[in-house]
């Protein structure tokens, strides 16, 4: 079936129109201090979509410098009432301009507009409208002391200030809400990084930014590459606290940089997910989860369960499912409203997918489906299903971030032990599926895996008032819910003598 992309909505068109796309800083959008750009591009076709003007360690304290001043000026005299109400209308223009954020996210990452449209962008409205409640409700307490004297004694939750806030490239708009919305709730002031792969969301977000009414220097937007921009935000004296969404690989240097000014971290990092599938589980159920589970978003999230376990009862009847329907998946562009597999991100996660995919030849696995590279134009690796492989092999120890599953059967489910173990033998710990119909049992397996998340039949619900972040090498800090708020606030203790 031919390819036929979605008509660009005219607000897209206009975005795109002129020249480079400019930094957001202090209430304006601003050339770079050195009038670099790069380019942004397509993966679903290579082509350059647009430039973008390029910040680095003097764009980041020009965001500083304002960012202070509305901290300590404009900013402190918004009441908790009036920040939730702005919160609240930056959702409202978000759920006006959906469809051209959902177009900018399927040109800019190649994800498929369907889900951007059904996951992407209400899980980012309903996230700021989450937060926005909270903006009401950040109290402290009041404590009795022991010290014998008439004492009032109370503590203050009070915001950190300026934050820095990085992100990647597989989710731009959903990582931005999962960063902003705490951070504003709780009135800190943001210097915003978005991935250099996916600048746009952020960017024409930031418009909105400024039509919800936040003053000028609360939000800036910032486009650059890590090596650059976000090294000057880690080690930045002013920036207070860096909450980061990337590889675990650059989450260490994060925190290694970071240690000369004791800056708070908070670290969602990489993950390799066991998906476990007993004999007892609902199958059809459990066949569409565990596809959802490493296929959506092109396989390029840090939850994706990437390990799937089946009981040797069902493993012949779940594989031969599972790649029936993998075999009927469409893959194209993201514009394309049937797709359902979009490209890799770019040319670099492609070439980086390849080599895993090659990797799992030469270790003898067997690709029950895909395994080589698409022959067309973009970035696009086929669903790819692997079996013989064992848990010493590199496909299912380290993070591929791409639709590449590693299948497994198991033994004994009577005796928990072994399955829990492979399931645990890995140095990530984010997330984790459980497929089965014995409540007991379920719970159980839950209660042993080492993972921040663990669903049990289902996969990939996310929910803004339920927290998500890692054990182990996955990271650190818990975005979503309430603990959220622990990342932004510092608690003040209060005494006053009254003899």
């Amino acid at each position: 079936m031919a390819e036929k992309a979605v008509q660009l909505d005219g607000r897209v068109e206009d975005f795109l129109r002129g020249g480079p796309k400019k930094l957001f800083i202090g209430g304006e959008f601003v050339e770079s201090i050195s009038g670099k750009t790069f380019e942004t591009v397509n993966p679903a076709t290579g082509k350059v979509i647009t430039s973008v003007y390029e910040a680095d360690k003097e764009d980041v304290n020009r965001a500083v410098e304002a960012a202070e001043k509305a901290f300590y000026g404009e900013w402190r005299k918004v009441t908790p009432s009036e920040r939730g109400k702005m919160m609240w209308r930056l959702a409202d223009l978000l759920e006006e301009h959906l469809e051209p954020l959902a177009q900018l996210e399927a040109l800019d990452n190649g994800k498929p507009i369907s889900h951007a449209r059904a996951a992407d962008l209400p899980l980012s409205i309903d996230h700021f409208r989450y937060y926005a409640g909270w903006a009401t409700k950040i109290s402290g307490e009041v404590i009795d002391s022991s010290t014998g004297k008439d004492m009032l004694a109370y503590t203050r939750r009070e915001p950190v200030g300026v934050v820095g806030q990085i992100i990647p490239w597989n989710f731009p708009i959903l990582m931005l809400a999962w960063k902003m919305g705490a951070a504003l709730a709780t009135g800190n002031v943001i210097i915003f990084k978005s991935a250099e792969q996916t600048p746009l969301s952020a960017l024409y977000l930031a418009d909105l930014v400024k039509q919800a009414g936040f003053p000028d220097g609360v939000v800036n937007m910032l486009s650059g590459y890590g090596e650059t921009a976000g090294n000057a935000m880690v080690q930045h004296p002013r920036i207070r606290k860096i909450a980061f969404t990337g590889s675990t690989e650059v989450g260490k240097l994060i925190q290694q940089q970071s240690t000369g000014n004791l800056k708070r971290l908070s670290l969602e990092l990489g993950g390799k997910s066991p998906n476990i599938i007993f004999s007892d589980a609902d199958l059809s159920k459990a066949i569409p989860g565990a596809m959802m589970g490493i296929f959506f978003n092109q396989g390029q999230a840090c939850s994706a369960g990437s390990r799937l376990y089946v009981h040797k009862k069902v493993y012949d009847k779940v594989m031969a499912e599972i790649v029936s329907r993998t075999s009927k998946m469409r893959q194209g562009i993201g514009l394309d409203e049937l797709t359902e597999i979009g490209p890799l991100v770019s040319e670099e996660q492609f070439k980086r997918v390849t080599r895993y995919l090659e990797a799992g030849h030469q270790a003898g696995a067997e690709a029950l489906i895909g395994g080589q590279p698409l022959d067309r134009s973009g970035y696009f690796i086929p669903p790819t299903i692997f079996a013989d492989v064992n848990n010493e092999m590199s496909i299912t120890q380290e993070e591929i971030f791409g639709p590449v599953l590693s299948a497994m059967p198991f033994d004994d489910e009577d005796d928990l032990t072994d399955i829990i173990r492979q399931a645990n033998d890995t140095e990530y710990g984010l997330a984790a599926g459980i497929w089965t119909t014995d409540v007991r049992k379920a719970h159980k397996v839950a209660h042993a895996i080492e993972a921040g998340t663990v669903w049990v039949n289902d996969y990939n619900a996310l929910d803004a008032a339920i927290p998500f972040g890692g054990y182990k090498q996955s990271g650190y800090g818990r975005e979503m819910g309430s603990y959220a708020l622990d990342l932004y606030t510092q608690v003040k203790s209060v005494w006053v003598n009254l003899e």
